[in-house]
């Protein structure tokens, strides 16, 4: 079994002069259920090598022992300082693909047009495609084979509007997942803010926030165990 995971390479986190990356927790907290599963792992990113993490995410108040354990990992981190170009990556060779979150993934990967092939190429061969968090936002130009938008009609969630303003970066973000969703047509649903909330459509899966990131791995490796 071979998974892939997809990080973002954007840094900047709108005009605030604050930095913004990928969250540790949504792809520290996958990894380990990933690797508990016996998966092999690639990670990716829009420009290969090291990916920017969200400063915040790494701060004691969001540290947790998935965390703490990637930190500590001299593998994941050698991993994770030389991800590969996602233009050279493809769905074959994997079994499904994972994108944590974090708010950088609405300002690249949500326009990347690599990502959008991979995902649109993926579901299309049958495999499934987990998201967490922000980057369900991902998801705003992948369109199915007849041309709809692909969450058009499907349950999906993701980071939630009220989660937003919590953070207080309503103003600041590109898009807000909930509204982008809703838009395409997706039928939204959420639980109680930061609480784990996991939904799945078909080969699609997404979760809600941070939370939510084991949750949506291990949905995933069900999907896995499911196709076999």
């Amino acid at each position: 079994m071979k998974i892939l995971m997809v990080l973002t390479s954007h840094d900047e986190l709108g005009n605030t002069g604050l930095k913004t990356g990928f969250w540790l927790e949504e792809l520290a907290a996958p990894y380990y259920e990933f690797k508990a599963a016996g998966a092999d792992i690639v990670l990716a990113s829009p420009h290969g090598g090291q990916p920017p993490l969200d400063p915040k995410s790494n701060s004691e108040a969001f540290r947790t022992e998935a965390t703490r354990r990637f930190e500590a990992d001299a593998r994941a981190m050698a991993a994770l300082a030389s991800t590969v170009p996602l233009a050279e990556v493809s769905h074959e060779g994997f079994d499904a693909v994972f994108y944590p979150g974090g708010h950088g993934p609405l300002w690249d990967l949500a326009e990347d047009p690599n990502s959008v092939k991979l995902i649109e190429s993926t579901l299309q061969a049958g495999k499934p495609v987990a998201l967490v968090c922000h980057a369900p936002g991902v998801l705003r130009h992948a369109k199915r084979p007849d041309g709809r938008a692909l969450v058009d009609g499907l349950t999906v969630t993701g980071f939630t509007n009220s989660e937003e303003a919590a953070v207080e970066l309503t103003d600041v973000v590109p898009f807000l997942v909930e509204d982008e969703l809703k838009r395409l047509g997706g039928r939204f649903e959420r639980g109680d803010d930061w609480q784990s909330y996991v939904v799945r459509d078909g080969l699609l899966i997404t979760g809600q926030n941070p939370a939510s990131s084991a949750e949506a791995a291990a949905r995933l490796l069900t999907e896995l165990a499911r196709a076999r």
